[in-house]
C-alpha cells in the first residue's frame, strides 16, 4: 500500500500543477490574479475554503502523530501541503507514516 501513496503523491503534485501552468500562462504569472481567481464565484470560495480546511486539518493530525510517534520525516507533507496542495500532502503524509519507525 505503501507506494500506492506515493504514486498518489507524485500524481497529486504534477495533474493540479499542469492546470496551475496552464492557467499563468493564459492568465499571466500574477500569484495576486491566482489568488483572486479562487475568490470569483461562490463556488470557487468554498472550494477554497474547503481545500484550506482539510490542509490546516492535516497539518495538525501531522503535528500530533509526529509528537508521539517521533517520525520527524513526516512533518515533509507540511510544506507540501502548503506549497503544492493537499492532493499531494496527503498521500505524501500517508507514504511517510507508513515506514516503520525504528
Amino acid at each position: 500500500m505503501r507506494w500506492v501513496w506515493a504514486a498518489l503523491a507524485v500524481w497529486g503534485a504534477i495533474h493540479p500543477m499542469y492546470w496551475f501552468v496552464t492557467w499563468f500562462r493564459t492568465e499571466g504569472w500574477s500569484l495576486d490574479r491566482m489568488i483572486d481567481a479562487w475568490y470569483v464565484n461562490a463556488a470557487t470560495t468554498g472550494l477554497t475554503w474547503d481545500l484550506t480546511i482539510a490542509a490546516i486539518t492535516l497539518t495538525v493530525w501531522v503535528l500530533v502523530e509526529v509528537a508521539v510517534r517521533r517520525n520527524w520525516i513526516a512533518l515533509l507533507a507540511i510544506p507540501a501541503t502548503f506549497c503544492i496542495g493537499v492532493s499531494c500532502g496527503l498521500p505524501l503524509y500517508l507514504f511517510l507514516r507508513a515506514k516503520p519507525v525504528r
